[in-house]
């Protein structure tokens, strides 16, 4: 380093001086990372949706995008290649993950982590209006259908009511509870209230699992038989009670437990 101080301080008297190939080659890898800015236009993430479209990118390249720089020996697209790495390239697990886990990755600091986290969740937001606007409740599967972009990842249990008219159409969507790991309480009285309130003229009980069971707990064939029995005296049916997971679900009407 001290020939080197010696070469610029000289070069700034002659500038005509050349300084030795195995320096500028020194200089130039200390200075090297991949930076997005020094590859072709076309290649970069941002210009390539802007002229190839967003489908033409890759799910590392959206999150370049997001996260806008990497750090100094790691580009943006090769960041978050990393971190997609780390769920194995699964969007559904990236959702799953917080701002502390993402500020865990070198590069990722807390605006970034925020940027990846509010885009998933505009994305989450987004299925759940795509299923509502269908909002005919036909089977069991519609119900997953709906229900699942809202409690299929969530780490906790939570416990939703699905308020329908006499078409079986969705009035609306209501969380009732949110609990722990293994269950919530449930207030019987309040759903049913909300039920008057809307006019509904039946519901249908939705809760998930978080550990990834489908089958019912007794407390969750108990509960069900309350708000049956007690939506009887109402007039309002509890047609279904459908059991959330990531990937698929468990209905008491299926399985003929109302």
């Amino acid at each position: 380093m001290i020939v080197l101080y010696l070469y610029v301080a000289f070069a700034s008297v002659n500038t005509k001086i050349q300084l030795p190939s195995l320096i500028v080659e020194s200089m130039s890898d200390q200075n090297q990372y991949f930076s997005i800015k020094s590859w072709n236009e076309d290649d970069r993430p941002r210009e390539k949706l802007m002229l190839k479209g967003r489908f033409a990118l890759s799910d590392a390249e959206l999150v370049a995008i997001l996260i806008a720089s990497g750090s100094r020996n790691e580009s943006a697209v090769s960041l978050s290649k990393r971190i997609l790495s780390s769920v194995e390239n699964n969007l559904n697990e990236l959702g799953k993950l917080n701002i502390k886990d993402l500020m865990s990755f070198k590069g990722i600091g807390e605006a970034k982590a925020i940027s990846i986290t509010a885009a998933l969740e505009l994305g989450r937001r987004r299925r759940v209006e795509e299923a509502l606007e269908k909002k005919k409740i036909n089977s069991s599967k519609s119900v997953f259908d709906l229900m699942q972009p809202i409690l299929g990842d969530l780490p906790h249990e939570e416990f939703w009511i699905v308020y329908l008219n006499n078409s079986n159409k969705v009035l609306q969507i209501s969380q009732l509870s949110k609990g722990g790991i293994t269950g919530t309480l449930v207030d019987i009285r309040l759903a049913l209230k909300n039920a008057l309130q809307l006019g509904a003229v039946a519901i249908i009980l939705s809760h998930n699992h978080p550990s990834g069971t489908l089958k019912p707990s007794q407390a969750d064939i108990g509960l069900t038989k309350k708000l049956k029995k007690a939506g009887e005296s109402l007039d309002i049916k509890v047609l279904d009670h459908v059991i959330i997971t990531e990937k698929s679900y468990f209905s008491f009407a299926d399985e003929n437990l109302l």
